[in-house]
């Protein structure tokens, strides 16, 4: 009979692991429990995470009162195949847009996880008794129950391995950065922009140095560390960094790390207001990175930011500010036009009072900004004029930041990457400036605190004067953006709700109509999933 215990176990062991994967990646998502994210994500999503097919464990009170351990084990292994079938179809239909990385840490959350598990099995095979078996199967079924809960335990017990682990990581990197005292250092940061402003100077400062940028989004301090180590050589003259933060001190802990001698900040604006507070605390999270900068060193600012023109600035450092609205600045745009094939502009620098053509093929103002920011400080590292003008068509687009695509005849203006107010207006502005009948998909905006009812309200108002169909994806999500279309009246027979953003493409196709033009704007993590 304890051999037959055993074999039962191993199936659900089996589900336990594929079930896990799902949490595991919730975890990731939700940076491992930092913020009690992971933690709010279970208790906001309370009725997908708990009431499921798992719940069916109570059966063996009933089978209790039976007294057959041989009906036990056979209810047992079928609950748990029938759960695993049930469970794999259900993963299949989702939509997976960043899966789970199977990282070191994501192994050892697995092996500690096991390990809980086998804790509370082993006293059950080791004091095997028949006649109980229905209360082990009971307590077995509410342990794969709260596997949720079991990986988040599994998470904090790690918690001193992965901080030994950490840090052994940046000793690395710091030590590679100490023995190149003649390397360049320019760290950018913003509420958005970052990666677009970090790979176009990257590209620029390419024409005449050896300059590497972190990679993708890469700008934790993971991330940091992952491209120093690994990518990082003795022959590199310039290193970009990209800062992301959620609360402040972030940024001044990268800072101090990596000691940036140059400066870029982008644009302030809402993004991850939720986790910030207020739009205050995201101002003084963001120039933590200008007050870092050293007497010699050079920040770049955007005069056209309120929250950048109004901020007192602690550090002595040279400032460059853009602009394409005021010639105030030190750098400048105008004639900026845009096209279906990208975006060209003059770029003046005032010191110099020389003034250049430049071509790219990205679309939009906020484009027009990152490539501003990032031709002033090439500009003032000894980049000639027209090694920009080179730099600049140079410039590639990137993957799902206002990126022109073909599906079939229809053109797709894929800005799914992240959303927030200031750009997905832009976006649309930019959809606007397109001929052709006008498409947007999107679900709206997230972790905007008590404002996001008012900013996607506000969305949906913009979307009415641009677009001549709106795809709104997830119900409640989206509510609010309803809300602003039908305050402008919008046509509701021009209105298509749909919960999966998969069935937005042949909708898509039946609603084109000649030259088409559709904006893919934000794409919710899988934690927003409806």
């Amino acid at each position: 009979m304890r051999a037959f215990f055993i074999l039962s176990i191993l199936v659900a062991l089996y589900y336990v692991l594929f079930k896990s994967k799902k949490f595991m990646h919730m975890l990731q998502q939700n940076w491992y429990n930092d913020g009690n994210r992971y933690f709010n994500w279970m208790i906001d999503n309370s009725k997908k995470v708990f009431l499921n097919f798992d719940l069916l464990f109570i059966l063996f009170i009933a089978l209790y009162f039976i007294k057959n351990a041989y009906l036990s084990i056979i209810c047992f292994v079928i609950l748990y195949i029938l759960s695993d079938k049930i469970f794999e179809n259900k993963v299949k239909k989702e939509q997976s847009k960043k899966p789970l990385v199977i990282t070191a840490r994501i192994k050892r959350l697995y092996a500690t996880m096991l390990v809980l598990y086998l804790l509370s099995i082993l006293p059950m095979i080791i004091c095997f008794n028949e006649n109980i078996i229905d209360k082990y199967y009971f307590l077995i079924g509410f342990m794969i129950y709260i596997n949720p809960f079991v990986i988040m335990c599994a998470n904090t017990i790690n918690r001193p391995i992965e901080k030994m682990v950490f840090n052994h990581y940046k000793s690395l990197a710091k030590s590679k950065l100490e023995s190149m005292p003649n390397l360049k250092k320019i760290a950018i940061t913003g509420s958005y922009g970052k990666t677009s402003t970090k790979n176009a100077l990257n590209d620029i400062l390419n024409v005449k140095y050896n300059s590497f940028a972190t990679e993708k989004s890469f700008n934790t301090m993971n991330g940091l560390m992952i491209s120093i180590n690994n990518k990082l050589d003795k022959f590199t003259d310039i290193f970009v960094a990209e800062m992301g933060a959620f609360r402040r001190g972030e940024i001044k802990e990268k800072c101090e790390f990596i000691k940036p001698q140059y400066g870029i900040l982008t644009t302030i604006g809402t993004a991850h207001l939720e986790s910030f507070g207020s739009r205050e605390n995201i101002q003084k999270a963001k120039f933590e990175l200008i007050d870092s900068l050293p007497t010699d060193g050079i920040a770049v600012l955007n005069m056209d930011d309120e929250y950048q023109t109004s901020y007192k600035i602690k550090s002595d450092c040279k400032k460059i500010w853009v602009s394409i609205k005021n010639k105030k600045a030190d750098v400048y745009a105008s004639n900026i036009k845009l096209s279906s094939k990208g975006t060209t502009f003059d770029c003046t620098f005032k010191d110099s009072k020389k003034t250049i053509k430049l071509e790219t093929r990205l679309l939009g103002d906020a484009n027009v900004y990152n490539i501003l920011e990032a031709a002033a400080l090439s500009y003032y590292l000894g980049v000639g004029l027209d090694e920009i003008k080179i730099g600049v068509k140079r410039i590639k687009t990137i993957e799902h930041r206002l990126e022109l695509k073909k599906y079939g005849e229809i053109n797709i203006i894929d800005d799914a990457y992240n959303s927030n107010p200031v750009g997905s207006s832009m976006a649309v502005d930019v959809l606007g400036l397109m001929s052709g009948k006008k498409i947007i998909v999107t679900p709206g905006m997230i972790e905007l605190g008590d404002k996001e009812y008012e900013y996607n309200m506000e969305f949906g108002r913009h979307i009415a004067h641009v677009c001549d169909e709106v795809i709104l994806i997830g119900q409640e999500q989206t509510k609010p953006i309803l809300d602003g279309l039908k305050r402008e009246k919008y046509n509701e027979k021009k209105i298509h709700i749909l919960n999966d953003v998969k069935l937005a493409f042949p909708l898509m196709r039946k609603l084109a109509n000649g030259k088409t033009y559709v904006l893919l704007e934000n794409d919710l993590p899988d934690i927003f999933n409806e």
